[in-house]
């Protein structure tokens, strides 16, 4: 059950956009599904998701979710599907729940976790 802060983020997403929120409540459950571990909770306006620390997290802008990635940059990219530049992070820009089995979104974030350690 999500905390309130995560309901009250949802909430305002659900309010902007009904199709960004749904791509963001599936995330959630791929995510949440691939370890009883793992954590969530809000912060710098997304959602963070641990096992023992963070591995992942989901923000929502106007026109698309990005799945972000804090150390992304140290992850393969076997489908060429990560963005970004800076030294550690990367995202994946997702405009639809198609873009989800599109950019092999559950590979990266098995990866993402297995560089997590998971208690």
């Amino acid at each position: 059950m999500p905390s309130d802060r995560i309901s009250k983020l949802l909430d305002d997403i659900r309010l902007l956009d009904t199709e960004r929120f749904e791509l963001v409540q599936t995330l959630r459950k791929i995510i949440l599904g691939l370890d009883s571990s793992i954590t969530e909770e809000v912060k710098y306006g997304g959602i963070l998701f641990s096992a023992e620390k963070p591995f992942c997290g989901i923000f929502s802008y106007a026109k698309h979710v990005s799945l972000e990635f804090g150390a992304g940059a140290s992850l393969p990219d076997k489908f060429k599907v990560l963005e970004g530049e800076g030294k550690l992070r990367r995202h994946i820009k997702l405009s639809s729940a198609q873009d989800i089995a599109e950019k092999h979104v559950g590979e990266y974030l098995l990866l993402a976790l297995r560089a997590s350690p998971v208690s």
